[in-house]
């Protein structure tokens, strides 16, 4: 076989001719080709971000704990003093340290050890107070049984109830509880009111009195040490800990004292403990997935927590916080997958324009180089030629540019990934311009005429409409198969995504095939009625849309850019959305107060309210898992009892009023035989219309009846709310412990009472109240910051950008394939008198259709396609709502799309015009046209 020769002084000739052509081409593909190569490497840095992200606010719940029980103590009196036990927690830590192997132990900090007592009620008679108990090793480094280093600031560290010398001391079973010494915090200390060698009366659950004695306060040479994160409350009273309005204590332990702690609980409620938590930094998506992997194997493997021996016991939620960030990333990548395949098909179809433009400059030539005896095969290796240099050139601009931004954003670089993303691109630009211009070589100078027989040539026409109808309909059935496939599975990972990623790109695709079939009838009836003008330049711009309004390629490609640039725009909005109305979910105001001191809310209540720029304040009780029975079954959601006529006031002026009706609320007064109440349930065990029973603990349940919806609370998916004055008539305690606040000052108000620095409050401003602060506003910026939803976000607006340039870019390019035909046609009306400002009209009557097209047609099915897609894409998961969020059409993305191509459309003329200008009329006599 015979290979074709290829004309170089050709190639290089037409390349020349058509540099501007050429240019825009590449310039196409290093754009599409730079986005379609960053994209996977920072989604793949991203998600690595997300689960550092994760694990660093999941905190004690991604640890990995070991248990252990201790050799058992009993004598045949009672129980022996374990003077060792200590060595025993070292023990577990290191057999630990060797189960776990090499590769986890490079994804965790070093393990802490220790013993946590159960928790203690301190009846001083003050408010609700409780005590634990901690004993702490760390194993970063420091020798065995060395615990976080203290300064003893009073007294000493606790030491034996019993001299070492005493060996193994056996206490009696029925004697007196055992005394055990303790260190206390600075802060502690102050609270509390004691001081060395003094006591703390406490008590456990059953009743029973402890012996716990104070040896010395101590402060800590390092807050920051790793081992206090596991016992923050050992550094400083915790509110909250312990239920609603309690503080929580801690009690030092040492390695003399842990035997005597022992001791003074039952055998079994103390065991010794291993924390292993994993180390942010040096996490990745798979590492993560490989240490919770290795985690759930031990946990699966080891002992059971009942069993009574001194088997090891592992048990970690790492997985579950895995899970959720896994879905997160799942979510995003689809999410990224649909924004590409809309980038990547808005691309394809300006190359197809480009390459078209290339064509008709060419035509004339090819045609030419046919008559003169140069075979198809030739032209096309030569366009080939010209092809593959302007591609792999413009491709690898496109991949340098692409490394040089995952340089910088420190990312791995996604080979594999980036390659086939790109690859659509490249085949594109490589076959589009060869394959056309050898068709239309071929139709050129073919011999074939059209039949003289009537009949013959209206088989002709009816075969070519066959045709077409064929392919719209397949592409139509594709379009079908991919919205079936994303409603039924959604969008995951996988060799599969490409089918219901691809679902708005499609969708968008069928509404430019149905315009195209109806932009005939409607340039048609224009035409019509411009017949009957008076207004010959009317006509003439009638008759010049008509005539281009069958051109598809054009109408496709501006649709899909202006709808997909506003179904990004609107992905974009809808997150945004979804944020703010999480905030309020989570929230409940623009700030909430939970108090750490029962009683407080009247002062904390009348602190808030007397600040400026307070429009609400309202107190509430939140009680989370309340038993509320019902006939089928016991539910444990979030009891709010509250002030319903000023939650109703307060919902009033906030987004979270369009959740609950103004009747719901209305009817929440009292009742005769049970209380009314408002309900929500994520699995629908609690229904309008029930009648249910809270169930308290030594007291009669409260009836209640479901009235109506509930509002969310804290963002919580099970809800019973009930009406502060109703509940309180059945006969049940009203103790607010939260305080909600709307209005400009509400964040600087309750910061204020609360006595913290944020939110703008000034230094030095004294707490009124004791209590945790959560502002709306740190919240949302908290989740807009996030690194799945900030990339997403940036994503979205990036490739709307990109799209809207393309498009524009696309319009010109169909304004220039049509320019020459277009002088043409307004230099022979110049020839009848047409004037050139009259000439300009008509020439942007004719591009008029194509705008308009992407003006109306394009964000419609931007809109209609994010209420048909959004749902599946599972924004909620970035968003942190309970359900999806409610499409937002970006309004202001609308307007600036219509101005966009309208603008293109009216500078069409004028450029075109500028070209000719020194073109006269002689000339358009001579050659008749230009």
């Amino acid at each position: 076989m015979k290979l074709p020769v290829i004309h170089w002084p050709s190639v290089w000739g037409r390349a020349r001719a058509d540099v501007v052509p050429l240019l825009l081409t590449a310039l196409v593909v290093v754009i599409v080709t730079a986005l379609a190569g960053t994209v996977p490497a920072l989604l793949r840095s991203t998600a690595d971000e997300a689960v550092r992200d994760a694990v660093r606010r999941a905190g004690d719940a991604a640890d990995i704990t070991v248990a252990a029980r201790w050799e058992p103590d009993t004598g045949e009196q009672g129980r022996f003093r374990m003077p060792r036990l200590a060595e025993d927690v070292d023990a577990l830590r290191d057999r630990s340290l060797d189960q776990l192997g090499d590769e986890l132990r490079e994804a965790l900090l070093p393990p802490v050890a220790g013993a946590v007592t159960p928790t203690l009620k301190i009846t001083d008679g003050k408010a609700p107070r409780t005590l634990r108990l901690g004993y702490l090793s760390y194993g970063g480094g420091s020798p065995a049984s060395a615990g976080p280093a203290v300064t003893w600031t009073e007294g000493s560290a606790p030491g034996p109830t019993v001299p070492a010398a005493d060996g193994n001391v056996e206490a009696p079973a029925n004697g007196p509880s055992w005394q055990v010494a303790i260190g206390l915090s600075e802060a502690a200390a102050a609270q509390l009111g004691v001081r060395p060698g003094e006591r703390i009366p406490a008590s456990d659950d059953s009743g029973g009195r402890k012996n716990i004695v104070v040896s010395g306060v101590f402060r800590p040479a390092d807050p920051a040490d790793p081992a206090w994160r596991l016992a923050p409350w050992l550094l400083a009273p915790a509110a909250g800990m312990d239920g609603a309005g309690t503080t929580r204590f801690g009690g030092l332990l040492s390695a003399d004292s842990l035997p005597d702690a022992r001791l003074a609980f039952k055998a079994d409620e103390m065991r010794r403990t291993v924390w292993f938590s994993p180390n942010p930094d040096v996490l990745t998506l798979d590492s993560a997935e490989r240490t919770a992997r290795t985690a759930v194997n031990l946990k699966a493997t080891s002992a059971s927590t009942s069993s009574f021996d001194t088997a090891s016991t592992w048990n970690t939620q790492l997985d579950a916080v895995l899970r959720d960030v896994r879905g997160q990333v799942d979510a995003a990548y689809a999410q990224a997958s649909v924004l590409l395949i809309a980038v990547l098909t808005t691309g394809v179809l300006v190359l197809l324009l480009a390459a078209g433009l290339l064509v008709r400059r060419r035509t004339p030539a090819l045609a030419v180089g046919r008559q003169r005896g140069t075979g198809l095969p030739v032209l096309a290796a030569e366009l080939a030629v010209e092809s593959m240099t302007v591609t792999v050139a413009s491709a690898s601009a496109g991949v340098a540019v692409a490394r040089t931004v995952i340089a910088l954003a420190s990312a791995t670089p996604e080979a594999g990934a980036g390659l086939a993303w790109i690859a659509p691109v490249v085949v594109a630009a490589v076959v589009a311009s060869p394959v056309l211009g050898v068709v239309a070589a071929a139709r050129a100078t073919r011999d074939r005429r059209a039949p003289a027989n009537r009949g013959a040539r209206r088989q002709l026409a009816r075969t070519a409409q066959l045709r077409r109808l064929a392919l719209e309909l397949a592409v139509v059935a594709v379009a079908a198969g991919a919205f079936a496939a994303l409603h039924q599975r959604g969008v995951r990972p996988g060799a599969a995504v490409a089918l219901p990623a691809a679902a708005p790109t499609l969708g968008v695709i069928v509404g430019g095939l149905i315009l195209l079939r109806l932009m005939p009838l409607i340039t048609g009836l224009v035409l019509r009625r411009s017949l009957r003008s008076r207004r010959p330049l009317a006509v003439f711009g009638a008759a010049r849309a008509a005539d281009r309004s069958g051109a598809a390629l054009p109408l496709l490609t501006m649709v899909a850019a202006a709808g997909l640039a506003v179904y990004s725009i609107s992905m974009a909005a809808t997150v945004e959305g979804g944020l703010e109305d999480g905030s309020w979910r989570s929230v409940g105001a623009d700030a909430r107060l939970d108090l750490a001191t029962p009683g407080a809310a009247p002062a904390a209540t009348v602190a808030v309210a007397g600040q400026a720029g307070i429009r609400h304040v309202v107190a509430a009780q939140i009680v989370e898992g309340a038993r509320i029975a019902t006939a089928d079954v016991t539910a444990t959601p979030r009891l709010v009892v509250v002030d319903t006529p000023a939650l109703r006031e307060m919902l009033a002026g906030t987004p979270l009023s369009e959740d609950i009706t103004p009747g719901d609320i209305s009817e929440m007064s009292p009742g005769k035989d049970a209380v009314p109440a408002l309900v929500i349930s994520s699995d629908g065990s609690l229904r309008r219309g029930m009648r249910l029973q809270l169930l308290r603990d030594g007291e009669p349940a409260v009836p209640l009846i479901a009235m109506g919806t509930a509002p969310p609370i804290g963002g919580a998916p099970d809800v019973v709310l009930v009406d502060a004055t109703a509940i309180t008539a059945a006969g049940a305690p009203f103790e607010p412990d939260t305080i909600w606040a709307t209005g400009p000052g509400a964040e600087q108000a309750v910061a204020a009472a609360a006595g913290s620095t944020r939110a703008g409050t000034p230094a030095g401003s004294s707490a009124v109240v004791d209590g945790d602060v959560v502002l709306r506003s740190e919240v949302l910026r908290d989740r807009r910051d996030a690194p799945l939803v900030s990339g997403l976000r940036e994503l979205a607006w990036a490739s709307a950008a990109v799209m809207l340039a393309l498009g524009l870019l696309g319009f010109a390019l169909s304004a220039a394939a049509t320019a020459p035909e277009r002088s043409q046609t307004l230099s022979r009306l110049r020839t009848i008198g047409l004037r050139p400002r009259d000439a300009r009209s008509v020439a942007t009557a004719e591009m008029l259709p194509l705008a308009l097209a992407a003006m109306l047609a394009g964000p419609a099915l931007g809109l209609l396609l994010t209420g048909f897609t959004l749902g599946p894409l599972a924004l909620r998961l970035l968003t942190g709502q309970s359900a999806d969020p409610l499409p937002s059409p970006p309004w202001p993305a609308l307007v600036l799309v219509a101005t966009l191509f309208l603008l293109a459309a009216v500078a069409v003329a004028p450029l075109e015009a500028a070209l000719r200008r020194r073109q006269q009329l002689s000339e358009v006599l001579r050659v008749g046209g230009a």
